[in-house]
């Protein structure tokens, strides 16, 4: 069989399948494009379940695109704290204030002008119009990307580029009207039964009888992905500086990693209590009682750091650092996940 001739028969079967067994989840009680736009940009690089707790708590604090666009970026970040990949939220208030001012507050329905926003890609441009408007325009990201290679038993490299463009132009020409329920239906089966870890669920699947992968015995080998660079390895150590009850953090640089992202004093390298006086020093800082507070692995995606931290009591108080108040830090600063095991430490 051909393969448009296969991917036209998982359009029923999908659809049908997806109403039947779709999980309740917040974001779909209502087809809201705001609410839809700010599930999926939680989604990326992060869990359904770890995913609810934020969404609820974000959208009780900034309710719409207005709200949105005019929150304070600190705010903003504090509310995104333990999402990671902060131009992610960066990027919202950046398309929120775009929307506001070229589309009187209502989020755009056309794939072709959601594209166009800060932050909102080929994926997410086609899951908000096709979930919220039904617009007939595939939403392809890794799970779909699993389920189409599997069932067409297609052996190309689904972390490729041209892999997701070839898909996606198969997937658009077979899109039935109901283009939310299709696309959805195809994240979930990617989701719950053509898992990514592990053998997939077979016996669950709507579309076992025309699958290749199934039938030949390949879903150990499909999809393919050929390995990724290897991550680069830091050593750092982290400084939790005390002074009377206060304590010192600083804002990274406004560009690069954790770009304008405030974090505790650290260097790019390990190193051992008798080095501490001098780091401190170079910081114009006098302390003692340096104590290990333990260690902590943190994985991005280029960059891997083994981290050790040590808290330290000091004299004085520089112009270098900003110093807080423990309970203020935890309300107001925005402190990436690499540096939280430290800041529970406090």
């Amino acid at each position: 069989m051909e393969e448009m001739e296969l991917l036209k028969k998982i359009r029923q079967p999908i659809v049908e399948w997806y109403q039947q067994n779709k999980r309740e989840l917040p974001w779909r009680k209502e087809k809201n494009p705001y609410h839809i736009w700010i599930s999926e940009i939680m989604l990326q690089q992060t869990r359904i379940e770890a995913v609810k707790q934020y969404y609820e708590r974000f959208l009780k604090q900034i309710p719409n695109i207005q709200a949105l666009s005019e929150i304070e970026e600190e705010k903003l970040l504090k509310l995104w704290e333990g999402l990671g990949y902060y131009n992610r939220a960066r990027n919202l208030k950046k398309a929120a204030q775009i929307v506001q001012e070229k589309y009187h507050g209502q989020m755009p329905k056309r794939y072709q002008e959601l594209v166009e926003l800060p932050g909102i890609g080929e994926y997410t441009a086609g899951a908000i119009s096709s979930i919220a408007y039904d617009e007939c325009v595939p939403a392809v990201d890794g799970n779909v990307l699993r389920v189409i290679s599997r069932v067409v038993g297609s052996k190309e490299d689904v972390l490729e580029s041209k892999t997701k463009k070839k898909f996606t132009e198969k997937i658009k020409e077979i899109m039935p009207k109901q283009a939310g329920n299709f696309n959805e239906g195809l994240m979930e089966l990617g989701e719950l039964v053509c898992i990514p870890n592990g053998e997939p669920l077979c016996e669950k699947c709507p579309l076992q009888k025309i699958c290749i992968a199934k039938n030949e015995n390949l879903t150990n080998i499909i999809p393919v992905r050929n390995p990724k660079i290897k991550r680069k390895k830091e050593q750092v150590t982290v400084f939790l500086l005390e002074k009377e009850g206060k304590f010192a953090i600083r804002k990274r640089k406004k560009t690069g990693l954790l770009a304008n992202m405030y974090e505790f004093p650290n260097i790019t390298r390990k190193i051992g209590k008798k080095e501490i006086e001098k780091v401190l020093e170079d910081w114009k800082l006098v302390g003692k009682d340096a104590k290990k507070i333990g260690t902590h692995h943190h994985i991005f995606s280029h960059i891997e750091w083994n981290m050790i931290g040590y808290r330290v009591q000091v004299k004085v108080e520089n112009d270098e650092f900003i110093w807080k108040k423990k309970e203020e830090i935890l309300e107001k600063y925005a402190i990436p996940g690499a540096f939280v095991p430290f800041r529970d430490k406090m």
